[in-house]
């Protein structure tokens, strides 16, 4: 019996001596962490008693802080940068201290940090954490904004979301996270942000303020910032203030939601989110153009026709609208119709290569059926007869068709089907001189 009672006795011991070491610790922590201009050797210090307070940690309290010291060693690391550097070499410097991780962990400490204090009551660090955020936040953004350009959608839609858990005010943030899910086709968390964004009833509406930058005669973004953009204006280094407005993203977010739905396999569900949608929101003729898009994606041509007629009734010179009725008719062989819709998407915007381009093709389906005839006639008199009537009718087809097909060409020169109809056209007509110069081209 008297053994048991000196074990236990030690571990207590034990115990009792990690506690007072970890204490210190994380004493010692506070003091690295709250001075002015934290150096090199403070660093190095700091980061060894967070890896030694870790393991110690028993209580809530404790566990909190010493996953706050931890959170916190990118921005240390960021504050020891030699500033007598380059803006490149800065930049560079930066990049190796963050990834999408490291931001997650960040949030994940201070968010931890924040609820705890909160539920205490005692401010800590929460007005510092404040700080943080806001000196942090910009660079973050820009970094997951950087991940998209470079095709890291996933991860730039999981650095948006921690940006967001750090501030849930600034909801664009969580409409950024949500349409790079959709790019990264992470369609579960896709759904959950873009439910989220509906039950907020976020539109995204609103006014950014821009400038350019005298230095680099470059504008700049502002965001809905305008007090910002004001000053710098006044202080002389930005001129040329202007105003955008940013439309409804609404209709966006529905009809993703209906996609995502529908991509899952629950098509009525997908529909039933946009009706429900139409009924919140009656005057915003973006969610018609979503379901209707519903619709063509499960290939209902007759409501998507439908919708589509009476979004053009009230909105007649919008060339897609215009333009999806023609492919419509297209699909349907209904090919008098389908050139009347590309023909006036045309008008409406002289510029619409696929417009361009598949009223072309339609043209030029015409060629066969003739081709057909003429290999099917012999050499007698009135076969030959036939034959340069044909040919004619095939020139007069050909000629027609030119403007559109050089006007997709100068549109997009690179695009090949477009190019190599063309050369086939020139070489139909003999117009050897712009053939050999269009086949030059490649």
């Amino acid at each position: 019996m008297s053994k048991i009672k000196h074990i236990v006795l030690a571990s207590a011991v034990l115990v009792s001596v990690s506690s007072f070491a970890q204490k210190d610790e994380l004493k010692t922590l506070k003091k690295i962490y709250g001075r002015d201009e934290i150096k090199g050797n403070d660093l190095v210090e700091y980061k060894s008693l967070v890896s030694k307070a870790e393991p110690l940690a028993t209580e809530e309290g404790d566990k909190i802080y010493v996953g706050f010291y931890k959170a916190m060693i990118p921005v240390l690391e960021s504050m020891v940068l030699d500033k007598t550097m380059s803006p490149q070499q800065i930049q560079v410097a930066y990049a190796k201290l963050i990834s999408p991780k490291v931001i997650s962990d960040l949030a994940n400490g201070l968010n931890a940090t924040l609820e705890y204090e909160k539920k205490t009551g005692k401010k800590v660090y929460t007005d510092k954490i404040a700080e943080t955020i806001t000196a942090y936040k910009p660079q973050l953004i820009d970094y997951g904004f950087a991940l998209g350009k470079f095709d890291k959608t996933k991860e730039a839609a999981d650095v948006f979301y921690s940006i967001y858990t750090l501030d849930k005010k600034d909801i664009d943030i969580l409409f950024y996270a949500a349409s790079y899910s959709v790019n990264a086709q992470d369609y579960d968390n896709a759904l959950s942000y873009y439910e989220t964004l509906k039950n907020l009833n976020y539109s995204g509406e609103g006014t950014i303020y821009l400038a350019v930058n005298n230095a680099g005669n470059v504008e700049e973004n502002f965001g809905v910032n305008k007090s910002l953009r004001d000053i710098a204006v006044t202080s002389g280094s930005h001129s040329k203030p202007r105003e955008e407005k940013l439309p409804s993203k609404r209709g966006e977010i529905y009809k993703n939601i209906a996609l995502i739905l529908k991509e899952k396999g629950k098509t009525a569900e997908a529909l039933k989110a946009i009706q429900d949608a139409q009924k919140e929101n009656p005057s915003d003729e973006s969610l018609s153009m979503a379901e209707a898009e519903l619709y063509l994606a499960n290939k209902d041509f007759d409501n998507y026709t439908r919708l589509i007629n009476q979004a053009l009734e009230k909105n007649p010179n919008n060339a897609d609208l215009v333009y999806n009725l023609g492919v419509i008719s297209s699909n349907a062989n209904k090919i008098d119709e389908a050139q009347k819709y590309y023909k006036r998407a045309i008008e409406l915007d002289p510029n619409y290569f696929n417009a361009l381009f598949n009223l072309s093709e339609l043209i030029l389906r015409a060629d066969e059926k003739l081709v057909t005839e003429m290999n099917k006639l012999g050499t007698s008199e009135k076969d030959n007869k036939r034959y340069d009537a044909i040919k004619l009718e095939r020139d007069k087809n050909f000629k027609s068709v030119l403007p559109y097909l050089e006007k997709a060409v100068e549109l997009k020169a690179d695009d090949d089907a477009a190019r190599k109809t063309l050369l086939s056209v020139y070489n139909a007509l003999e117009m050897t001189d712009k053939y050999k110069a269009l086949k030059a081209k490649n």
